[in-house]
């Protein structure tokens, strides 16, 4: 049985001919010469390495369409009639799911808290992250969860300034960006900005944390969607000749004569900007989380690594473990991207529940030596409130967040493309002509159309409001709705707080799942104690 098929999907805008496709190659079963197209091979024929990526890029973010044996589904949610935990008594009118407490906490010594436990993915130079950064950036900050700010924004920003070493001195966009979070920020949640090879060669951490307060920095091992750096097109000869003075690798090269011709001409409309790959030790991994501290005054540092093999995995843990690290986020195959080749976004690396399965066993392992655990997430295509259920009980007792990159940017396209039709003073631009039925149904201003308007609009003020981004607007609305439904099942399986949830909330719906993440199947999970209760 093939898991997916390659050779058409709306990702590249591609499509077979016949509805009889062959599964393992994706071509038509009958491949005529007189085809008009649009498979991907006929595409690619023509545009070649345009058809790697997702488009059209800048307006849109991806995710994996491969359906792996066994994923979050095959797990389901356990519920009790008995007892209730980090409540004060099992009373009906005191043990009310409203008052569940979703509070989420990560760190060593300055730990950071979160009203949920999840936090955005990172969100770096892609410009669908910067067109929407604003609702965004709004939206987590009162929300009450983490930002991170993903990488190379300073590397990218046309009005980077640097010293004679090369060294970032001013990043007009990285500015912005940090001030945009601040702005609408309580006491909880926390900005963490990323950094990958290029950004450590411009000096971004010691920029960030010593002119712009920053107190978090993320080291980049990788992510879900691919096993390379991080990529962005451009559609500026002029533009990918800076970026590659800069440092960074621009293919095809547009140095090249016969590239430049070819771009002038239109035969190529697009050049692609790449970050280098990264390689780790473990001494020079110690030696710069201990620089962070001690010599440029990180209080929290953080680790992003992707959906590397059990080596690196094992490597991450271990790692993490002896520096101290504050939070270690796994991203599985199969989550979001702004920009990847979409063949090695389907085919590599480790999909997220088996990754999950597997860094639970490691993260026991290692606590069962007495070593010291750092708080995890887990990234990789996430969306839903029992999704956060699950991740928090499958994970437990390691597992403190959640990180949900395309689920969380959608409400700040949403809220955008609002705004721009009912505050067209703005800035905000958007391809709808007027309100669609899908929104216009609920009303014609924004608070009729958003339902937590009123709410935010009591506790910041009705002039305030009026600078609330909508997109940001729209990601409250949205995370109260996670809110509610994952109160809604913690109350089910009373669980008054999210440190008492726990593997034993959770069975496996089939032996497969049962065998790859150790939680019992289901026609065996609690029936010691039911057989007991039977024979009593």
């Amino acid at each position: 049985m093939s898991l997916q098929v390659p050779a058409g999907n709306d990702i590249s805008q591609t499509k077979n001919r016949s509805r009889n496709v062959a599964p393992s190659s994706g071509l038509c079963t009958r491949c005529l010469d007189s085809c008009a197209g649009n498979c991907e091979v006929f595409k690619a024929s023509l545009r070649g390495r345009e058809v790697i990526y997702p488009g059209p890029f800048g307006e849109l973010t991806a995710g994996a369409d491969k359906e792996y044996p066994v994923d979050y589904s095959h797990l389901n949610i356990l519920g009790y009639a008995l007892g209730a935990e980090a409540i004060d008594e099992a009373n009906p009118d005191k043990a009310i799911f409203p008052d569940v407490d979703t509070a989420a906490v990560y760190g060593h010594t300055h730990p950071v808290r979160m009203r949920m436990p999840i936090f955005t993915g990172a969100l770096g130079s892609t410009d669908v992250a910067q067109r929407h950064w604003d609702g965004l950036a709004a939206g987590a900050a009162i929300c009450g969860i983490s930002l991170v700010v993903g990488e190379n924004v300073c590397g990218i920003d046309p009005e980077l300034q640097r010293d004679a070493n090369g060294r970032v001195t001013r990043s007009p966009e990285m500015e912005r960006r940090l001030a945009l979070y601040r702005d609408w920020k309580d006491e909880y949640g926390d900005i963490i900005v990323q950094m990958n090879v290029e950004d450590e060669r411009l000096g971004v951490a010691e920029y960030v944390v010593g002119k712009l307060g920053v107190e978090t920095i993320e080291l980049k091992w990788g992510q879900g969607a691919k096993c390379i750096g991080g990529e962005i097109k451009v559609h500026d000869l002029d533009r990918a000749l800076e970026l590659r003075r800069r440092g960074y690798i621009v293919t095809p090269n547009p140095e090249d004569p016969t590239n430049q011709a070819a771009f002038k001409s239109g035969a190529i409309r697009e050049f692609e900007r790449h970050s280098r790959l990264g390689f780790i030790d473990e001494e020079g991994f110690l030696r710069a989380v201990e620089r962070l501290r001690r010599k440029i005054g990180v209080k929290r540092v953080s680790l992003k690594t992707g959906a590397y093999g059990p080596r690196e995995l094992a490597m991450a843990l271990k790692w993490s473990s002896k520096a101290r690290v504050d939070l270690l986020t796994i991203d599985g195959s199969g989550g979001g991207t702004g920009m990847s080749p979409w063949r090695m976004m389907q085919e590599w690396g480790i999909p997220t529940f088996y990754l999950q399965a597997m860094a639970s066993r490691f993260a026991k392992r290692l606590a069962s030596r007495g070593e010291w655990i750092p708080d995890l997430a887990m990234a990789g295509g996430f969306s839903t409130e029992d999704h956060i259920f699950k991740v928090l009980a499958l994970g437990a007792p390691y597992f403190r967040a959640v990180c949900m990159g395309r689920a969380l940017m959608i409400p700040g396209f949403v809220g955008d493309n609002v705004e721009a039709i009912l505050r067209p003073g703005g800035k905000k631009s958007t391809q709808w002509k007027d309100l669609p039925a899908t929104v216009g149904a609920f009303g014609k201003t924004p608070d009729q159309i958003f339902a937590t308007y009123e709410t935010l609009a009591e506790r910041f003020g009705r002039e305030r409001m009026k600078q609330l981004p909508l997109g940001a607007v729209a990601m409250f609305t949205y995370v109260d709705k996670l809110r509610t439904g994952l109160t809604q099942l913690m109350a089910g399986a009373r669980r008054f707080r999210l440190d008492t949830v726990r593997r034993e909330d959770i069975v496996c719906l089939t032996e497969e799942s049962a065998r790859v993440s150790g939680i019992p199947y289901i026609m065996e999970s609690g029936m010691e104690a039911a057989e007991r209760i039977l024979d009593s």
